[in-house]
């Protein structure tokens, strides 16, 4: 069996902690990036961590010719990890069409590749926003798609959708849709973690470079939500632990004796942070103070999720081991490191 698999957007956050583990657990990572929303120098953090050169590709997935080119030269693979996708909540909010272009159409490309280089598995990043603001909490896998106030959020829908669609169709694919919940974190070693560019969409690089002094505050968006303190929850998961669950769903999948199957489940901790939680739980492991002020709601978020992990953590045998605290610490020594 070939150990060769394709990770789009593998310089990206998720996509780099991937690449990792990947080797670590005796893969050989493919990194096809068209680097925007990513650095090259990321690749260099990579090699340094496992100690050894990672094959990368700058190639849109957008572009068939040019990912088809890649495939051909890297002959038999296993899988593809498919990150590569635009990400702001909000920015799909003002700009959606650029999101169903370019995230729908690139899934589509790599679900085409698949059935053409008969590549077997595929690992989709998605996300929990596809359930919208749920009326039970936690979520299952089994609770309804909601009412998605995103292009972003609704191209994750959609495009699980397609590949439900595609191996109704009869299509010889193996494929697992991953529900993320809110990553966090970074590498121990401070050589990887979230890199955003221009102003950041996610709460934990808006402490760290407010921390840094970056950013002269950091903005809360909603202080008066039906929580227990007036803030958003959310299930925020370390990036190395999501990083990990990659590497159990291509084992999941490659465990499979028929040509078709497709599963899917969330991954997060099981548990519900608030935001001003986690304001405090950074203050207080990195020993400072931020300067942060509540301001009005944000159009598109949602007031609370958390995931129920029993699927992933039966089925996949994953769990998050690392805590919140875990996550403050990386993410303030990426931060410094920069």
């Amino acid at each position: 069996m070939s150990k060769k698999i394709i990770v789009t957007g593998g310089l990206g956050f998720i996509g780099s902690h991937t690449v990792v583990e990947l080797i670590h657990a005796g893969f050989e990572p493919i990194v096809v990036d068209n680097l925007c929303n990513s650095e090259k120098f990321i690749l260099e953090r990579i090699e340094k961590i496992v100690n050894r050169k990672v094959t990368f590709y700058e190639v849109d997935c957008c572009n068939k010719v040019d990912f088809s080119e890649v495939l051909l030269k890297e002959g038999a693979v296993n899988g593809i990890i498919h990150f590569a996708a635009f990400k702001s909540v909000n920015e799909s909010v003002t700009a959606p069409l650029k999101y169903y272009k370019n995230n729908l159409n690139s899934l589509i490309i790599m679900l085409e590749c698949m059935t053409e280089f008969k590549i077997p598995n595929i690992v989709f990043s998605s996300s929990c926003t596809v359930y919208g603001q749920p009326d039970i909490l936690p979520v299952t896998e089994a609770t309804p798609f909601g009412e998605i106030k995103t292009a972003y959020g609704n191209t994750k829908r959609v495009c699980e959708e397609i590949i439900k669609d595609y191996y109704n169709s009869g299509a010889e694919i193996k494929a697992v849709s991953l529900r993320y919940f809110n990553p966090i974190g970074a590498h121990p070693s401070g050589l990887l973690g979230e890199l955003p560019k221009g102003v950041p969409n996610n709460l934990m690089p808006f402490i760290t470079q407010t921390a840094k002094g970056l950013r002269r505050q950091l903005n809360v968006f909603g202080s008066d939500y039906n929580t227990v303190d007036g803030t958003c929850i959310r299930d925020f998961i370390h990036v190395v632990d999501l990083a990990k669950a990659h590497v159990k769903a291509i084992d999941y999948l490659n465990q499979q004796m028929e040509n078709k199957f497709y599963d899917f489940f969330n991954v997060g901790t099981g548990h519900g942070t608030t935001v001003l939680e986690m304001i405090q739980a950074f203050e207080k492991v990195n020993h400072l103070k931020l300067n942060y002020q509540l301001m009005p709601r944000r159009d598109g978020d949602i007031e609370k999720i958390y995931a129920d992990t029993t699927k992933v953590n039966t089925i996949l045998g994953w769990t998050s081991m690392l805590s919140t605290e875990d996550a403050c610490k990386d993410a303030w020594n990426w931060e410094q490191k920069l």
